[in-house]
């Protein structure tokens, strides 16, 4: 049966996931959750996810939210992805939980989805901060290792990747971290890459 995922092209977080299904071969479909229209705090999307977010996964009887988990259970089931060494692998996705993808997703959001005369420039400034420390540590990190977790690509990668592809500005510049810009480069080469917009319906283009 083939797996659904909710989800959107501007979402990061949708896309670790998505992106996991489509290295690994895996049977999906994208359904297309209109956030910028609210559908994500309807009733109804809260019905599927009492959290209000995506991704969400379905397959048969079995529904999962939060994009690690899902990960998890691809990686599990295919047995592909889950790295050389699982705890270092999910040290890597709690790093890219807490530090990355959960700053980068909002600053980007503050810096590109809000009006301009609503956006918190301190509040900016701060995660800016932040992310600045955490992309050093990735960068430093990928100096010493072709990947992030272990000899192989995993879905640490494929997590602390989420929303360094998008063009949007929220002050990631790929030159500016070396090791980061050459592990980029890595992932967009495996079979079967496709940027976000690319692999999930729902971009700036479609709202134009």
């Amino acid at each position: 049966m083939t797996a659904t995922l909710w989800c959107f092209g501007e979402s990061g977080n949708a896309y670790k996931a998505a992106l996991t299904m489509e290295l690994a071969g895996y049977d999906w479909q994208p359904v297309y959750v209109d956030f910028f229209g609210g559908e994500s705090r309807s009733p109804a999307f809260r019905a599927l996810n009492e959290m209000g977010e995506v991704p969400v996964f379905r397959e048969d009887d079995l529904t999962l939210t939060q994009s690690a988990v899902i990960q998890l259970h691809i990686a599990e089931k295919t047995g592909k992805f889950l790295g050389t060494d699982r705890n270092e692998t999910l040290r890597w996705l709690m790093f890219d939980n807490h530090k990355l993808s959960g700053v980068a997703g909002s600053t980007r959001f503050l810096m590109n989805f809000l009006p301009e005369d609503k956006r918190p420039a301190e509040v900016i400034a701060f995660q800016q901060g932040r992310l600045k420390s955490t992309y050093k540590i990735l960068n430093d990190h990928l100096s010493r290792s072709t990947w992030v977790a272990g000899t192989d690509p995993s879905i640490a990668d494929f997590a602390c990747c989420g929303y360094l592809y998008y063009p949007e500005p929220f002050g990631f510049d790929r030159a500016d971290w070396p090791h980061i810009n050459r592990w980029l480069d890595a992932i967009a080469a495996l079979p079967g890459w496709k940027h976000p917009y690319d692999l999930m319906p729902g971009n700036p283009s479609d709202r134009a």
